[in-house]
């Protein structure tokens, strides 16, 4: 009985480590490597055919300022931040007012798992006025009023 002890506890901490590797990695791949999808868009956004002339200058500062976390054209990224095309973030749940406070403040996180949003730091009010015109065109081009 005293022989067995050992073997079943290396068996049982055999396979929790294997287990915490394949949860760890997602889909059971190289410790370390990224987890499948982190990165990638996670909505579909179909753009306008024109913007507006303050919505190209929001679109510079959108990509200059947002697109680092909020990927290309407010598509979110898998891992990193969530879309801004997205319902959630319709005109009457999410004012333009909104997108001021989170661009001057950060956000604490409340809608998504992605963690607390920080200040976005060298922002004027109107370049975030700018950035938040860009955001509603796509949303209108996208169905979200």
């Amino acid at each position: 009985m005293m022989q067995k002890r050992p073997l079943l506890f290396a068996a049982v901490f055999l396979l929790a480590g294997v287990g915490y590797l394949v949860t760890r990695d997602g889909e059971g791949g190289s410790p370390g490597a990224p987890v499948a999808g982190t990165g990638a868009a996670m909505v579909a956004v179909r753009l306008p055919s024109g913007l507006s002339p303050k919505a190209e200058i929001g679109q510079r500062g959108f990509d200059a300022s947002c697109a680092e976390c909020h990927g290309p054209n407010a598509a979110g990224q898998e891992g990193v931040a969530p879309p801004l095309i997205h319902k959630i973030y319709e005109p009457s749940h999410h004012g333009d007012m909104a997108f001021l406070l989170a661009a001057k403040n950060g956000v604490r996180a409340h809608h998504w798992s992605f963690g607390n949003m920080p200040p976005v730091e060298g922002l004027t009010d109107a370049e975030i006025a700018y950035i938040t015109l860009y955001i509603r065109e796509l949303q209108r081009e996208n169905g979200i009023q």
